[in-house]
């Protein structure tokens, strides 16, 4: 393969990242652009990574440090809303039995780690730079930035997220649509007893949870059924968080005390999408948000980006002719497994706005999983 090609990345989250840091190991010369300038180094609470995210991220050669990082685990506990502990099950190690089967992270710090391997790589990487134009022709992508540049690529990967303007600008319609629930989320200290994700079914909220990020941090949350964002000024965001976990027992009221300060609470709807067909028109192929979003009920978002980026990189490089045929084997391959993750996320958060007592949340869970285990 000729390694003189040339690729642009839009978008340094998850996604973004994985596929520079991939790309440039094997010699390709990667422009990362970011549009935010802090690269979302402080975004985020915390984030759940199943033991499918852990394997890409031991790939990224980045495993050492999100173990020294974060918080690893290997069970769920269901509880009722007083805190009863009513049952513990074990989690299934879908990354393999020499990774834990979860790691809760800070998000920020997970990020973090991410980019320290980008820079590391010795990418082209611009901040605060979006792109205002592309343009196709048999010899690749030209695209001009909003900083006044251009340059012309081999392939343009869209890494961009739920909202991406590349996506829309190469003529793809699918939008995010909203499932008609919310989460409340927030970073706290973690109580030293707190060695797992436990949930709670049912109170005011549909659920309650949280999960340990680090040795001395967590992050707690809890989903209703969506309201008005614009009804819900920032500043009263720790009232609002409050005014739910302030029903639940067991550990909750340590954290509602630790509910105070607005800036740290976040709400988010919860949206799915699924690009149907192709991920890709001629040189610009998408990854992750970007092709498709889904509620964190498996807690999967993150790990089908990671995903993404690893099927895609290693078919480019592996890859004589960057061609449709190439980016339409990508898609096949992925659909199959992204699509059964998307349609059960979905369906989890659909049952329980139904009312649905007798769903099998647990056997759609095991069978989303039990896929998962196996190699993208």
């Amino acid at each position: 393969m000729n390694t003189a090609r040339t690729v642009l990345v839009i978008g340094g989250g998850a996604a973004g990242n994985a596929m520079t840091i991939l790309l440039r190991r094997a010699g390709l010369a990667v422009d990362l652009i970011e549009a935010k300038d802090d690269w979302n180094a402080t975004a985020g609470s915390g984030i759940t990574l199943q033991g499918n995210a852990l394997r890409v991220l031991r790939e990224l050669g980045v495993w050492k440090e999100v173990s020294a990082s974060g918080f690893g685990f290997g069970s769920v506990g269901i509880t009722a809303p007083d805190g009863t502990v009513l049952h513990v099950a074990e989690d299934l190690r879908t990354g393999g039995d020499d990774l834990p089967a979860t790691v809760g992270m800070q998000r920020p710090q997970l990020q973090r780690i991410l980019i320290d391997a980008v820079r590391a790589s010795d990418a082209s990487v611009r901040l605060g730079t979006r792109v205002e134009h592309l343009e196709q022709d048999d010899t690749g992508v030209s695209v001009r930035f909003t900083d006044g540049t251009e340059g012309h690529y081999d392939l343009v990967v869209a890494a961009d997220g739920m909202g991406s303007t590349t996506r829309a600008a190469i003529g793809i319609t699918a939008k995010p649509e909203p499932t008609g629930m919310a989460i409340w989320r927030v970073a706290v200290p973690r109580p030293a007893d707190v060695t797992r994700t436990d949930l709670a079914y049912g109170g005011p909220a549909y659920i309650a949870g949280y999960c340990p990020t680090s040795d001395t941090t967590m992050y707690a949350y809890v989903v209703e059924a969506n309201r008005d964002r614009a009804s819900i000024p920032p500043e009263s965001y720790a009232d609002e968080m409050r005014s739910l976990t302030a029903a639940y027992g067991g550990f909750w009221p340590e954290i509602t005390e630790h509910i105070t300060d607005p800036t740290k609470v976040n709400y988010t709807w919860f949206d799915q999408m699924l690009v149907e067909g192709s991920w890709h028109r001629g040189r610009v192929v998408l990854v992750g948000d970007a092709a498709h979003c889904c509620p964190p009920t498996l807690a999967q978002g993150a790990a089908l980006s990671l995903e993404d980026a690893w099927v895609l990189a290693h078919l480019l490089i592996s890859a004589e002719h960057w061609d449709d045929a190439l980016f339409q084997a990508y898609y096949d391959r992925r659909i199959a497994r992204v699509r059964p993750v998307v349609e059960a996320s979905v369906q989890i958060g659909q049952w329980q706005l139904d009312g649905v007592r007798d769903a099998d949340v647990p056997g759609l869970m095991g069978r989303t999983m039990t896929m998962l285990r196996e190699l993208p």
